[in-house]
């Protein structure tokens, strides 16, 4: 009685411990592989999932999740450039495949490690630093083909695969660096340049716009000078006065009114020379010696081109009787 009073505990202890390792549980996208006594016995998928106590185990649970793995290469470049590439390879487990990857590859991310290293030191010693950085995509491209035809049969399928960085020497960086700075100020000293030019170029049209204008309005400036002068001329020959007399009195009026203008302004510095009280009356004598000198000259000139057209009226006459004589002595 007392035995079995002290077996009870024990067996449902047993049985507990028993009904336990029946039932697991898988969780979502994992696979878990059931084995009896060593051998391979079945794939069991998310959920809740039961087996043999004692004699079928669980050997292992397959993550069915896309996995990354970041592999960092060294190589040298086509112009002896060495250079550090981290190749960022995104994978998955086939599920048809579960048992291929569970029992057929040890270490998956060695595996792959292996093959990323051997494409990029055999694609990217063809290419030149510049072509690195231009082509990563190729690289990229490259090292999925390889590693696709290579996992397939391990039951990995390779989602895609990223050249993430590329990350040549310092000293390798720091002459790029300086060779953008100097390509970009020269573009900016090109651009200066051109900006200079256009703007000489600008003001050389606008002034000689302004000079053409300027030397317009002058010469209307003039113009109507002259209209009102000769119009003043006019007003003075209907009261009397001749020509001559006008202008120098229009000349004397003209000087004495600038002596006035200038007078208004207090801090002109102009001087007009000459300005003494005897100006006027100089200049007034002055003019009206160089118009009768060049009245003088004018009829001296009318008289000698007369001459000269008379002497050609008359030699002509006799050239001309010359020349009939010669021609009734040859006939």
């Amino acid at each position: 009685m007392d035995l079995g009073v002290f077996l009870i505990p024990i067996v449902l202890v047993i049985g507990f411990f028993l009904l336990l390792g029946t039932f697991f549980t898988v969780k979502q996208q994992t696979a878990a592989v059931v084995e009896r006594f060593g051998k391979f016995t079945s794939m069991r998928q998310s959920g809740l999932q039961l087996k043999i106590p004692v004699i079928d185990k669980i050997a292992g649970r397959i993550n069915l999740k896309i996995q990354q793995l970041d592999v960092i290469v060294e190589t040298k470049t086509k112009d002896d450039v060495f250079v550090r590439l981290k190749i960022s390879v995104q994978f998955q487990v086939r599920r048809e495949k579960v048992y291929d990857a569970f029992y057929r590859l040890q270490n998956p991310h060695d595996q792959i490690t292996a093959y990323v290293f051997d494409v990029v030191r055999a694609e990217v010693p063809k290419m030149k630093l510049d072509y690195v950085f231009e082509k990563k995509d190729d690289i990229a491209i490259a090292v999925k083909r390889e590693l696709n035809e290579a996992m397939m049969d391990y039951g990995y399928d390779i989602i895609k695969t990223l050249v993430t960085d590329i990350d040549p020497d310092i000293q390798v960086k720091a002459a790029m660096n300086r060779i953008n700075a100097a390509e970009r100020e020269k573009t900016a000293a090109e651009y200066e340049a051109e900006a200079d030019r256009i703007k000489i170029v600008a003001k050389a049209r606008a002034e000689a716009e302004s000079k053409r204008l300027q030397g317009q309005g002058i010469a209307d400036q003039r113009r109507e000078i002259a209209r009102g002068l000769e119009e003043s001329v006019d007003v003075l020959n209907n009261v009397g006065i001749n020509s001559q007399e006008a202008s120098a009195l229009i000349v004397v009026t003209q000087h004495y009114d600038t002596l006035q203008s200038l007078g208004e302004e207090t801090n002109s510095n102009l001087i007009l020379l000459p300005n003494s009280p005897q100006a006027g009356s100089d200049m007034l004598n002055n003019m009206i010696a160089s118009f009768t000198a060049s009245a003088q000259i004018g009829e001296q000139m009318k008289k000698t081109a007369a001459k000269k057209d008379g002497e050609t009226k008359r030699e002509r006459p006799s050239r001309d009787r010359e020349s009939g004589y010669d021609d009734d002595n040859d006939m």
